[in-house]
């Protein structure tokens, strides 16, 4: 594999960290800022509406950049966001900060996928995007803990200098590693030909899937650290360990999502949010117990990270032909996910629910992200039966020649 791809999994490391390290040290910023968990929240949900917004709008703004410089624009603005957010002396500037962060988030990716994809031979493209992607997976299972640790033991703010760096790094080795892309060709950076996909009634469905569907999860996993101390009774120390088991099970998620999609496409999405419902609900009775909370942690990871291979390849199925747009709509549609998840969690708690009422937050919106697989299916049935109307006799008039038109 090119040495190129480094430089991209640098950056997916740092996004991935960022993203997800937040729901580690949201305890200690709410004390720091001086504000309560619930409000913290806002932190998660600031950083996931700036990918909303960023995905789709830095993809067209962008759209006819040469890639290389995208990516180097993306990620700069990324470790800028970061930097501020490590300097933010209240909540309300903080997630402002959080916002502009993660307005590249989508962008990156989508140039990145098309970037790998270009570095690499026909036969390896998918391994390629993967090696990118691999970043990303890492940051679960090794950014994200650690960063929860040095948030623990230092200050929150000193884990998002770390981010910061981790950007200014992938700036640097995208500069010296990726070789000169130039400029798409005009009608890949046609935002007109993007835009075709979501004519599509399938497409809006498959987004609107993730959005619930993963938005359970993260009801969950944004308020994970004060349920396992509080509840579960681990130390601050013990979280660290439980993220690191958490990222295990997104990593084999992820993993097991894309056989799955390969082999039964929508039975397994439909099995997946089923059982994601489940074992959300459970987890109010399994947090009390210490052995039991850590196992039904790895498997929520495992789960709710199954959906999203799956849903890539349903929304690319639909979409025909990859267009980038459709990709940045994805990313936007998985941090949508991240802001209801965490904002309807944090309302639950704060109208004294309880901690544990994230996880029936979270266990109710699978479910509705299963009722929209279940609409999206009997769509997909429907139009396979339609029937095709015969075409139509057209009489076709002869044309005559000059000659017999005189003769006539």
């Amino acid at each position: 594999m090119p040495i190129a791809l480094l430089a991209l999994a640098i950056g997916a490391f740092g996004i991935g960290t960022t993203e997800f390290v937040m729901m580690g040290v949201l305890p200690q910023a709410a004390a720091d800022l001086g504000v309560s968990i619930p409000t913290a929240g806002n932190l998660i949900t600031g950083y996931a509406l700036g990918v909303v917004i960023g995905a789709p709008a830095l993809t067209i703004l962008g759209a006819r950049l040469p890639r290389k410089a995208m990516l180097i624009g993306t990620m700069g603005l990324f470790t800028v966001g970061n930097l501020l957010f490590a300097l933010a002396p209240s909540a309300e500037i903080g997630t402002a900060f959080r916002f502009l962060a993660g307005l590249p988030h989508g962008a990156f990716f989508g140039a990145g996928a098309v970037v790998a994809t270009s570095l690499a031979g026909p036969g390896n493209r998918a391994k390629a995007v993967s090696m990118m992607f691999m970043g990303l997976t890492l940051a679960n299972v090794v950014g994200v803990p650690l960063g929860t640790l040095l948030g623990q033991q230092v200050g929150w703010r000193a884990t998002f200098a770390v981010v910061a760096a981790i950007g200014l790094a992938a700036v640097a080795a995208i500069v010296r590693l990726v070789p000169a892309q130039g400029r798409p060709a005009p009608s890949e950076a046609s935002v007109r030909g993007q835009l075709a996909a979501f004519r599509l009634p399938q497409v809006w469905l498959a987004l609107a899937i993730v959005t619930f569907g993963l938005g359970g999860t993260f009801a969950c996993l944004s308020y994970l650290t004060p349920i396992l101390t509080d509840v579960s009774g681990y130390s601050p120390t013990g979280v660290t360990g439980l993220l690191v088991l958490a990222g295990l099970g997104m990593t084999l998620g992820n993993f097991l999502g894309g056989r799955v999609a390969d082999k039964a496409l929508m039975p397994g999405l439909h099995a997946v949010l089923i059982g994601l419902a489940v074992v959300l609900a459970a987890f109010t009775i399994t947090s009390g117990d210490k052995l039991a909370a850590a196992a039904t942690v790895f498997v929520i990871g495992a789960l709710g990270f199954m959906v999203a291979p799956i849903m890539q390849a349903v929304v690319m199925d639909k979409a025909g032909g990859a267009p980038a747009l459709v990709s940045a709509a994805l990313q936007s549609a998985f941090n949508v996910a991240n802001s209801i998840g965490a904002y309807a969690g944090g309302l639950a708690i704060a109208h004294g629910l309880g901690l544990l009422s994230p996880n029936l937050v979270g266990s109710v919106l699978s479910v509705l992200g299963l009722a929209l697989a279940a609409v999206s299916g009997t769509l997909e049935r429907n139009t396979k039966r339609a029937p095709v109307a015969p075409a139509e006799s057209v009489e076709v008039p002869v044309m005559r020649t000059e000659r017999e038109l005189v003769a006539a």
